[in-house]
């Protein structure tokens, strides 16, 4: 699994982000750790006026009037930093509510955790290398919530993007230490109250990927048994490739309520 990662990754984000000067000079402004470069980007990208609009499909679609979601919150914070200021995080405007009302419901409600929101979509959608959907703003990867004796862990969560290359076992554990491992009753609680607050935007969860081999965790967890009989959509037969690279976080498509 770890070398199929590395293949997968390794080689597909160094090339995403080298694409044109522009890009590479956002990275240096990343590696530079200026939170004034952050807010600057953020105030000069946000779009709070006009509502964006998905055109086609997650895996072959455009987007317009993208707006860029807040680099942190409350209780959240976007992944990497690179991956900010390479213009990967910009999403329709409903999806950006959705996410952060997520957030902010789930404070409200008491949850006492800190969450990382990992990538969106380019500005005008269209392929972001290396994923093979993001392509019209209604995807968005969320990073698994995890835990270590029995509360919650972070330090994982600091590795950038290098994140996606982590590699949990078929229980849930993290390889390279197995006192670390997913917090399946939170993944699946973040995943209901995505979509509940989905609905009050006129949207739903349209699919889950989630790794397979995880699935009777998730299910066995208090919210992982309401997730089940939700009817929300989680993948039932992926890839190996894709299978893999979903471990260390689950990708959600919205769609629009018929």
């Amino acid at each position: 699994m770890a070398r199929m990662k590395k293949f997968a990754y390794l080689l597909a984000i160094p090339i995403a982000f080298a694409c044109s000067q522009a890009i590479e000079q956002n990275i240096q402004n990343a590696r530079d750790n200026e939170p004034t470069s952050l807010e600057k980007y953020y105030h000069s990208n946000v779009n709070d006026t006009v509502a964006s609009t998905s055109v086609g499909s997650v895996g072959n679609g455009s987007l317009q009037n993208a707006t860029l979601i807040p680099f942190k919150g409350e209780n959240f914070e976007y992944f990497d930093k690179s991956s900010y200021l390479g213009g990967r995080a910009f999403t329709n405007s409903k999806v950006a509510e959705i996410t952060v009302n997520t957030y902010q419901a789930l404070l409200d409600q008491g949850v006492d955790r800190k969450f990382k929101v990992m990538e969106f979509s380019n500005k005008e959608g269209g392929k972001m290398f290396p994923h093979r959907t993001h392509q019209n703003g209604l995807s968005v990867d969320y990073m698994m919530p995890l835990k270590k004796d029995g509360v919650p862990y972070y330090e994982l969560d600091k590795k950038g993007a290098s994140h996606y290359l982590m590699d949990f076992d078929t229980g849930g554990r993290y390889v390279e230490d197995t006192n670390v491992s997913i917090d399946f009753n939170m993944a699946a609680r973040h995943i209901l109250e995505l979509d509940k607050q989905a609905r009050k935007k006129g949207m739903k969860i349209h699919k889950v990927i989630f790794n397979t081999d995880l699935k009777d965790e998730l299910y066995e967890s208090e919210y992982g048994k309401k997730l089940k009989s939700s009817g929300i959509y989680i993948t039932r037969n992926l890839s190996k490739l894709i299978n893999d690279l979903h471990d260390d976080h689950y990708h959600v498509d919205f769609v629009k309520l018929q």
